[in-house]
């Protein structure tokens, strides 16, 4: 019987997912969604991994993704020369240039426009928010004076957060660039930016995937800055999902705020009807200990009361030892909320009457009248997958199974709640589809005799056109 949960799972790799062995128990557990983050990774050791992934998706039937997740202007200092510890009081210099050993007096920056960029009294934040310094003075050219506010261990390469200051650096750095064009070259399903600030962002990569790439690659823009919370609604115009970023937005908000950021961020999504990642810490605890906290159980389980799509692991599954009980754990939580009628979807029927109007229309109906009829699925036909996105955003309670021509849009729908997606590569007349499509469906257990399924299709079904009609029938 195909697994029943519906919320994604979205899984880092690193050293502790290399063999595949350890990724076919994963995606066999519940995986959806595999992220590369390029803050920490070697080029040969991706192609490896993503071949690996691609033959267990063919051995096991699946079509699980794979997101590159870019790095974006994350700052970090250099490396210091042993322990070093700074104390409230003390004063400290961040230099650029030429990098050099750090020591509790002179740290180095890798950020070059460091100097120029900062004000007096703005914070400096290192190591997640664990040490915090005050800008006391800059010579506009190679150094800062910072005054320990917080202090403690500093340590080599921590990520440095600048809450307050104008970055001047663009979204994508050089190494995204090249990241990017790697990725787009190993043909990933989605693509993840880091620290975006404003939509232009997003139109910057969306040119260099359409300069590398036949495709469409979808882009998730990750939420971590105070700019992206107050540009949102630009934001989710110019890209294909969301993630909630909660580490470094922890970071450079306070952290009490991010709750309800949460939130806000996951109806405007929703609201978008893109699909959004809830992301940080879920199952911390789990990277050594084989339990999770009953916090980390109500974050990943509120989360989804929320609205999300997908819940996503980082270091439990990229350095943790437990990386295929981690799933296991996260999917018996999902199983046990995602069906609750306290989750509500914002119900307002599209209006807007653009060229997708039918299509969201048609899909909007299916989803509402799956509920009201009980339907065991619904199931579409699709060569972009625009419907599988929309029927998904309506939460409808039946399986929603999409079949589609386009090998290349496979992996990209296993982001998407309570998507199943098939391949199918027959187009005849609908009642001969529609009947297909409904013998696949019940060979594979989503549906039984005397169940309701709705069937929604492009008429004529040559032409791969928008879906414009939807048909009941019972099997």
């Amino acid at each position: 019987m195909p697994t029943k949960k519906k919320t994604k799972i979205v899984a880092t790799l690193g050293p502790a997912t290399s063999k595949k062995e350890v990724l076919r128990d994963m995606i066999n557990a519940g995986v959806n969604v595999f992220r590369i983050n390029f803050s920490h990774a070697n080029y040969d050791d991706v192609k490896e991994r993503i071949k690996m992934i691609r033959e267990l998706n063919d051995e096991l039937n699946t079509h699980t993704a794979i997101l590159a997740d870019l790095q974006g202007p994350k700052l970090r200092v250099g490396v210091m020369g042993g322990e070093v510890v700074v104390s409230p009081g003390d004063e400290i210099v961040f230099a650029n240039g030429e990098p050099f050993e750090g020591t509790a007096k002179r740290v180095y920056m890798t950020y070059e426009s460091f100097p120029q960029d900062v004000k007096p009294g703005e914070r400096i934040l290192l190591d997640d928010g664990k040490l915090i310094f005050e800008v006391v003075s800059t010579d506009g050219k190679n150094e800062v004076k910072a005054k320990v506010i917080q202090g403690g261990p500093l340590k080599s390469k921590k990520g440095v957060n600048l809450p307050n200051t104008n970055i001047s650096l663009p979204a994508l750095t050089e190494k995204d660039v090249k990241d990017a064009i790697f990725a787009i070259g190993q043909k990933v399903d989605w693509l993840a930016l880091s620290f975006v600030r404003f939509s232009q962002d997003l139109i910057d990569l969306q040119t260099l995937i359409d300069e590398h790439s036949e495709h469409k690659i979808p882009i998730v823009a990750k939420i971590e800055k105070p700019e992206a919370v107050e540009n949102i609604d630009k934001i989710v115009n110019y890209c294909d999902g969301l993630m909630v970023a909660r580490g470094d937005l922890g970071v450079e908000v306070p952290a009490q705020e991010v709750p309800l950021i949460q939130k806000q961020l996951v109806l405007r999504a929703k609201k978008a009807r893109i699909p959004v990642i809830i992301a940080t810490q879920m199952m911390e605890t789990m990277i050594t200990s084989l339990t999770p906290t009953r916090a980390e159980v109500n974050d990943v389980a509120n989360s989804v009361m929320d609205g999300a799509d997908a819940v996503m692991l980082s270091g439990e599954t990229s350095v943790g030892n437990y990386p295929v009980q981690v799933i296991e754990k996260m999917c018996s939580i999902l199983q046990s909320v995602e069906t609750s009628p306290l989750i509500t979807v914002p119900q307002n029927p599209p209006h807007i009457k653009t060229k997708r109007y039918i299509t969201k229309s048609v899909c909007y109906h299916a989803a509402s009248m799956a509920n009201e009829i009980q339907a065991k699925a619904i199931s579409t036909l699709t060569n972009s997958g625009y419907t599988a996105f929309q029927i998904s955003a309506w939460r409808p309670s039946a399986h929603i199974l999409v079949f589609t021509s386009n090998k290349t849009i496979l992996g990209r729908l296993s982001l998407l709640w309570g998507v199943k997606a098939f391949y199918y590569d027959k187009h005849v007349s609908t009642d001969e589809t529609v009947q297909d499509v409904n013998q696949i469906a019940f060979d594979m257990g989503f549906i039984e005799k005397g169940d309701m399924v709705i069937s929604l299709a492009a008429m004529p079904i040559k032409e791969k056109g928008m879906v414009n009609t939807l048909r009941v029938t019972e099997i």
